[in-house]
């Protein structure tokens, strides 16, 4: 069905900051066809039934679409689905993504270490390719196409770096092995900071072609991320999902178009 909508496909948009970017997108005064993407169906049922709740005055088009980005044949039904229906693809919004650091802590030894790595580099980074590289003809078929990839403000080297004290990692380490555990989520920090150069590659290999990518950066907010519970989250100050939300739509909306290739936080521009 051809549409003079702009068409914004999100993954992973039935729960976090995906379902705050439909929802936010729905609430907007421009009027989009969203495809909101999640890997259960049952789920995502349920996702846009809350939205139409939530949001019963949007003047937005909201559509379930099955899709597990590590899957391949699901890639390829949603791109079947999303080409005979729509015909191209104006922003996508690579949000799908997960942390599995906490089975580090439940399986300390090499086997926990090599799962909760593989597993986050597989959904992250890897699968998250491998949806973008499948969808860019659709994304090509736009007359103002934006790509975004959903990272972290844990993904910055700088930040991280032992000369910023703001970082925590100039916590004192005590000598000796084993070391203490604690809250870096290493895998799935390196898996975002991979997942920012291969924004900048996709920047570098779709400029001519016109396409705005970014690097989005939500910031700390209370969602399922890693399995603690957004109640959790809140205690340690975590913020309002729905800031993710809004800030995507600025960035959908060419709000920050001026920012295109690099990473885009609350504040401006995160350093790498």
């Amino acid at each position: 069905m051809a549409t003079s909508k702009s068409v914004v496909l999100v993954t992973g948009a039935n729960t976090g900051i995906g379902y705050e970017v439909v929802k936010a997108l729905a609430a907007s005064d421009i009027a989009y066809t969203i495809l909101l993407g999640s890997r259960s169906l049952d789920k995502g049922k349920a996702a846009l039934e809350k939205i139409n709740e939530e949001v019963p005055s949007t003047k937005s088009e909201i559509h379930l679409l099955q899709i597990d980005i590590e899957d391949d044949k699901s890639i390829e039904a949603a791109f079947n689905t999303v080409q005979q229906q729509w015909g191209r693809v104006d922003a996508l919004v690579n949000n799908a993504g997960a942390a599995f650091d906490q089975l580090m802590k439940d399986n300390p030894g090499p086997s926990g270490i090599r799962e909760a790595w593989d597993r986050a580099y597989s959904l992250n980074v890897t699968s998250t390719q491998v949806f973008t590289h499948t969808f860019i003809p659709l994304l090509l078929a736009s007359a103002s196409p934006r790509l975004l990839f959903v990272t972290s403000g844990l993904s910055s080297l700088e930040n991280f770096a032992p000369t910023r004290v703001s970082s925590g990692a100039t916590r004192e380490i005590p000598a000796g092995w084993p070391k203490p555990a604690g809250p870096s989520v290493i895998a799935y920090r390196s898996s975002k900071t991979a997942l920012n150069m291969m924004m900048l590659d996709w920047a570098r290999l779709l400029k001519s072609d016109g396409v705005k990518v970014f690097g989005i950066s939500p910031g700390f907010l209370a969602t399922g991320l890693g399995g603690s519970g957004a109640e959790v989250l809140k205690r340690y100050g975590a913020g309002d999902p729905a800031l993710g939300g809004t800030l995507m739509r600025d960035v959908v909306e060419g709000k920050r178009d001026g920012d295109a290739g690099k990473i885009v936080d609350q504040n401006g521009v995160q350093p790498w």
